[in-house]
């Protein structure tokens, strides 16, 4: 697909932005001393102060048509440690399969604690943590380069090396960072769970890759509650054969299991011993780092294999130049362990600031806890969920005026689309210097697509611009580049932060299914974007039916083996349907078993289900009756067709009635779009 840009001849008027940065500021960024460092070393544009819209525009286009030189120049500018050389950048750029750095070795560990090897950061706080008690853990960068090397060298003496799996079920703690940094040392994979999700959901995930290790918490605290999680555990062992040593961290104060290990005993070697020295195996660039789970429409949650040289190099670029993070900085996202937003905010220690955890409710004991834990821990670059700020906006929470935010320079939003009003409740609550960085990604390339430019402008309702290195576009169907109009969001050229491949896919045809299916040898993300004529992003939502609340994504087939298991349930539908005020309305549509009846009691039955085996975050937020579930004439549920009428699309332009086991069937959701719209 070589179809160039529709272009206009006409240059587009820019509407006045929300915000823009000072000249300081923009020439102090990071990225700006990156532009002009490279343009002397590796011939990319200089930056050019009195124009950073076309500036940045220039760095574009030069990183991705020259994307070898690119991802050299960023090696070296961030002094990557290559134990040995590469012999090329990129030896094939062919998708799926691109072959990044080959011969090269590296550990991205080691790049995580570099800020230790400074006597005068020893000594700083690396992790800064806060619960619902409030009450402040500061690790400093010296303890953790401790805790890691204790328990790497226990890793080790549990037999873990390069390759095998370590699982950890646990909540945005220190201890999930300590884990997830050992596991890397040694060369083992990382996956997590967070203690949230219910035992046949971690299950659907850890029992495809086969972990070695399970590292565990006896519960967690959240909602004002302490919730135990020893059952759940004890079933996770029980259904996990494969594992050959559980690690129990106290989170609540109860005793190991019997045959586990106590975290305490595996993190205590002392300072300055040869046990407390992390001892970081050199691995193949490839080689793999962790696994993440993104849900598709149909099977198991898919099984992202990401590598160790690809995340390494893609989250510096992101939280280095895109988030201009650096040493100084406190560096706080809302998330948990579930999602890929804590795989990112952990790498905020490749910049050498200080990362943040939080582990409890986004809301408890009110909608403005986020602003207190921004204001306890003194953060800088403050990221959350699109529908958290929509939230705080219907609260009515007046962040500034409640609380000391000013060390506050960057508000980012994921997770779903930002909507206008968002960016105004921002600026006009938080600060109107606030620089508002909406970004949009996926846990696919654990990184972000478009969004945050520190050298940009903002305009209320729009991501500020691709990402440097992502050849990102809107497609019509033909795979013709649009601008100014509303196509799917592709990427064109390879990231090294695609997945190298899905855990057991041994001939690919998964991972090619996922992405390169619709348009040959280029990425489809499943999202609908607007790329405009000024070279900002405009997302629109998911192209496809994969749930997706609070940026964590769930495949349908998660809800329908949960819910169909109940007898009354003949059949379901879910889907996840966003609004034009940045909601997210998530019915769930069920076709009963005769004699059935959907009273409270059934649907309290759902939900309840719902929340223990799979995720309390994708209880449906409605639960309705149909006379029953329309499929294609081959059995599958329709399930874009349906959003698209929820959306408001006319049925002869959702779906081909022809195609349609039964097209009356699809008139009722025609309707009930119509009335929820008066």
């Amino acid at each position: 697909m070589t179809a160039e840009p529709h272009r206009s001849t006409a240059q587009p008027t820019a509407p006045e932005p929300l915000w823009r940065p000072d000249a300081g500021r923009a020439e102090a960024a990071r990225i700006t001393r990156f532009q002009n460092w490279a343009a002397g070393r590796h011939g990319a544009p200089p930056a050019d102060p009195t124009d950073p819209v076309a500036s940045y525009a220039a760095l574009h286009r030069w990183s991705v048509t020259e994307l070898p030189a690119f991802w050299r120049a960023l090696t070296e500018w961030f002094d990557i440690r290559f134990a040995t050389p590469a012999e090329a950048v990129l030896a094939d750029e062919r998708m799926p399969g691109a072959r990044w750095f080959p011969g090269a070795t590296l550990n991205y560990a080691e790049h995580a604690l570099r800020a230790a090897e400074d006597p005068a950061r020893a000594g700083d706080t690396a992790l800064l943590h806060v619960d619902e008690r409030h009450q402040p853990l500061h690790v400093s960068w010296a303890e953790l380069r401790r805790q890691v090397g204790s328990l790497s060298a226990a890793l080790r003496e549990l037999g873990v090396g390069p390759g095998d799996r370590v699982s950890g079920y646990l909540p945005n703690i220190p201890e999930a960072a300590v884990a997830l940094l050992a596991t890397a040392t040694v060369g083992a994979v990382w996956t997590s769970c967070s203690p949230d999700f219910g035992a046949r959901s971690v299950l659907d995930r850890f029992q495809q890759v086969e972990p070695t290790v399970l590292i565990t918490v006896d519960g967690y605290r959240y909602g004002g509650k302490e919730h135990d999680r020893r059952e759940t555990v004890a079933e996770l062992r029980a259904e996990l054969p494969t594992v050959r040593a559980v690690v129990h961290v106290p989170l609540l104060g109860t005793p190991a299991p019997d045959g586990a290990h106590e975290w305490a005993a595996l993190t205590s070697a002392e300072p300055g011993s040869a046990a407390a020295e992390p001892v970081f195996e050199q691995v193949p660039f490839e080689h793999p780092l962790w696994v993440l789970y993104s849900s598709g429409t149909t099977g198991l949650p898919k099984a992202l294999v990401q590598s160790q040289g690809g995340i390494l190099l893609e989250h510096l670029k992101q939280l280095s130049l895109h988030n201009d993070i650096g040493p100084g900085d406190r560096f706080f996202w809302y998330t948990s362990t579930g999602w890929m937003m804590w795989n990112l905010l952990v790498s905020g220690l490749l910049t050498g600031c200080t990362v943040v955890t939080y582990d409890g409710s986004p809301g408890h004991p009110d909608t403005g806890a986020q602003w207190r834990v921004v204001e306890e821990t003194g953060t800088t670059v403050y990221g959350t969920s699109a529908a958290y700020v929509m939230a705080c906006r219907k609260a009515d929470v007046h962040p500034a005026r409640d609380h000391d935010l000013s060390r506050v320079r960057c508000v980012a939003t994921t997770g779903s689309p930002l909507p206008p009003d968002g960016f105004r409740w921002i600026h006009d609550e938080v600060s109107p210097d606030m620089w508002i960085a909406s970004v949009s990604g996926g846990t696919d390339v654990c990184s972000c697509f478009a969004g945050a430019v520190p050298t940009l402008p903002v305009h209320t309702g729009e991501l500020q611009a691709p990402s440097l290195a992502v050849d990102l576009h809107a497609w019509d169907p033909s795979g013709h580049p649009l601008t100014d109009e509303v196509g799917e969001l592709v990427v064109t050229r390879p990231m090294p932060s695609m997945p190298i491949h899905f855990w057991n896919d041994p001939d690919g045809t998964r991972y090619h299914d996922s992405y390169f299916d619709v348009y040959p040898g280029v990425w489809r993300h499943g999202d609908w974007i607007t790329r405009t004529a000024r070279n900002t992003v405009i997302i629109h939502g998911r192209s496809d039916s994969t749930l997706n609340r609070q940026g964590v994504r769930m495949g349908s087939a998660d809800i329908y083996e949960v819910v169909e298991r109940l007898p009354e349930i003949r059949e379901s539908l879910v889907i996840g349907v966003e609004q034009a005020d940045g909601g997210y309305w998530m019915p769930l549509f069920v076709h009963l078993a005769e004699g059935a009846v959907l009273d409270d009691d059934l649907r309290d039955r759902v939900k309840r289900t719902l929340r223990a085996d799979l995720s309390p975050r994708h209880v449906p937020d409605e639960i309705i009756q149909i006379d029953g579930v329309p499929h294609t004439l081959t059995g599958k549920r329709l399930e874009v067709p349906v959003k698209r009428l929820l959306q408001g699309t006319p049925l002869e332009k959702a779906a081909n009635p022809g195609s349609v086991d039964n097209v009356e069937l699809l008139r009722f959701y025609e309707r009930l779009a119509a009335d929820r719209a008066s």
